[in-house]
């Protein structure tokens, strides 16, 4: 029987670690190859993956790239030498990391691309990622509810090289833009990271002291937000919203701080790409329907914050 996403979650996984020497397995070598797990949307993605390969008999290593494409491509090297039967990746570029599929493809080893896409179609088994439009309208729609149809707002966009940033904040302007009142005085990039959401809000700040709200591509970005904003003594007059659905940003919205997240279901996808590695190795059909694969987002608010039961887990 299929184990809970939950309780692959709890169970206890493996360590994050840049290369791996096979060992013996029934089923051989899966590689997961995330981003960088001292986020922990990313450390759940890796733990997810990796737990569901044991589950079903394989050997599992899960490393990370860091955003950088010269460490992906070292790692898919390392997975081509231990003879690995699967690669689970989440790109480091859009553009960059379509070398370092193509080698591992070259190779003889599937790769299962999972929340980020490449911009080539074809090379990858599957590619399965939420749907950061749906996500962003959920989020830009319980954002307007908040903050009203007449506020001055920046935004904090993510890692440009990520083809999620830009479809997140085409998805805000989207129905933000319905709003003549809603004025966007100023945005940065923070490429997804805290410290740099901190530093970028304190900027955007100075710049426009009377803000009403903040709306964010990711919840790190959001939290750094809020550092900043509590730092000002301002945030009580200032709405953030995130997106992801991380651990930190629910304790966020139970702390009053955080308006919402809209949770991405990659505990869900992590695990699913790994079921059709899995399904592609014995079968040579990953058995889904199309190589693109979306998964729909979930707002979380203080309303049904309390059915958050695992990292990025919602039960419904």
């Amino acid at each position: 029987m299929r184990k809970s996403i939950k309780a692959l979650l709890l169970a206890g996984m493996v360590a994050i670690s840049p290369s791996f020497a096979a060992s013996a397995s029934a089923e051989g070598l899966m590689t997961v190859i995330v981003n960088d797990p001292s986020n922990p949307y990313w450390f759940t993605e890796g733990e997810v993956a990796s737990a569901t390969a044991k589950e079903l008999g394989y050997e599992a290593v899960v490393s990370a790239h860091r955003g950088d494409t010269n460490t992906e491509s070292n790692l898919i090297d390392t997975a081509i030498t231990n003879r690995s039967v699967a690669i689970i990746l989440d790109p480091a570029n859009a553009d960059g990391s379509v070398g370092a599929v193509r080698k591992a493809v070259n190779a003889g080893i599937p790769v299962f691309l999972v929340n980020a896409e490449i911009n080539q179609e074809g090379l990858a088994k599957s590619q399965l990622v939420s749907n950061n439009a749906q996500g962003a309208a959920l989020g830009a729609q319980q954002w307007v509810e908040t903050v009203g149809d007449s506020a001055k707002y920046v935004e904090l966009l993510g890692a440009p090289s990520d083809n999620n940033a830009a479809t997140r904040s085409n998805g805000y302007t989207t129905v933000l833009s319905q709003y003549p009142d809603l004025e966007k005085v100023g945005q940065d990039v923070a490429n997804w990271d805290r410290t740099q959401g901190f530093n970028r809000m304190q900027s955007l700040l100075q710049a426009n002291p009377d803000i009403n709200g903040v709306i964010s591509g990711n919840d790190e970005m959001a939290l750094g937000a809020i550092a900043a904003l509590k730092q000002a003594g301002k945030l009580q007059n200032v709405t953030v919203g995130g997106f992801d659905g991380s651990p930190d940003a629910v304790a966020a919205i139970k702390a009053d701080e955080l308006a919402y997240t809209v949770l991405q279901p990659v505990a869900v996808f992590a695990e699913e790409a790994v079921r059709q590695a899995d399904n592609f190795i014995k079968t040579g059909k990953t058995g889904a329907d199309a190589e693109k694969q979306l998964f729909d987002c979930v707002l979380i608010t203080k309303d049904n914050v309390d059915k958050y039961t695992a990292p990025f887990v919602l039960e419904q």
